[in-house]
């Protein structure tokens, strides 16, 4: 029999490692949990947390394409929401979250690579 985790860890495409640290780290409040470069001048590949949350970030072109769209199931959606409205980022000014056809609360906000985060709670 096969098993497949719960986890999956999509991997979204970057170009700018300080933008996306300034959009993931500072502003969604991800943590770095680890980087890795082939060599000195190669592109960086990078992995972020938050809660039980992973993403990978890749310079690399053939990793991923932009204008992905990733949907994060979350809990304490109004609370994520107005610590993210506190911040006032410049590049980002989320609204409320609004509740879908199927019944769930969310909110999308656009990293600095046009990659879309849709953050959801379920009633």
């Amino acid at each position: 029999m096969i098993t497949l985790g719960p986890d999956v860890v999509p991997v979204l495409r970057i170009f700018d490692p300080s933008k996306a640290k300034e959009f993931y780290v500072d502003f969604l409040g991800f943590e770095v949990a680890f980087e890795h470069r082939f060599g000195e001048n190669f592109p960086l590949y990078f992995g972020i947390t938050h809660s039980r949350c992973t993403l990978h970030l890749s310079e690399h072109h053939g990793d991923a394409a932009p204008h992905a769209h990733v949907r994060i199931r979350t809990t304490g959606l109004d609370q994520f929401v107005a610590a993210l409205q506190a911040k006032d980022y410049r590049y980002a000014k989320p609204g409320r979250p609004e509740t879908t056809p199927w019944g769930s609360r969310e909110i999308t906000v656009t990293d600095p690579f046009s990659n879309r985060l849709t953050f959801y709670e379920q009633p």
